[in-house]
């Protein structure tokens, strides 16, 4: 087996409709191509499809993911400033890993994400 690629990822929510307002409009990811049969459809981020998905829908119970999806921005003090004027708040300073900047904040519904911009290149 060879994997390809990732297709998409999943962030489940508890409250859809909230959620399509926030990864549409508060976080600029356009409209959502919904499913239709369920509480659930997709943004396109440029090189990822993220599917937000009310978790009561496919049967689970909802808890908050603490595992981070990283949305590759232009600037990210800029991105994060834009984001704080919208009421966003972050999780501590915007951190420099001597390799990236990483300005982690929660969705509506808890769930974590990162405004992420690597500035050194990838060692062969």
């Amino acid at each position: 087996m060879k994997i390809e690629g990732t297709d998409f990822a999943v962030v489940f929510v508890a409250d859809f409709p909230r959620a399509v307002e926030f990864y549409g409009e508060t976080l600029g990811l356009g409209d959502l191509r919904p499913y239709g049969k369920i509480d659930g459809g997709e943004f396109e981020t440029g090189n990822l499809t993220l599917t937000v998905m009310d978790a009561a829908a496919v049967g689970r119970e909802f808890s908050p993911s603490g595992h981070p999806i990283a949305f590759r921005v232009d600037d990210v003090e800029a991105a994060r400033a834009e984001l704080e004027g919208q009421g966003v708040e972050f999780l501590g300073d915007t951190i420099d890993s001597g390799v990236c900047l990483q300005a982690p904040f929660k969705d509506p519904d808890g769930n974590v994400l990162i405004l992420h911009r690597r500035y050194a290149p990838r060692e062969a």
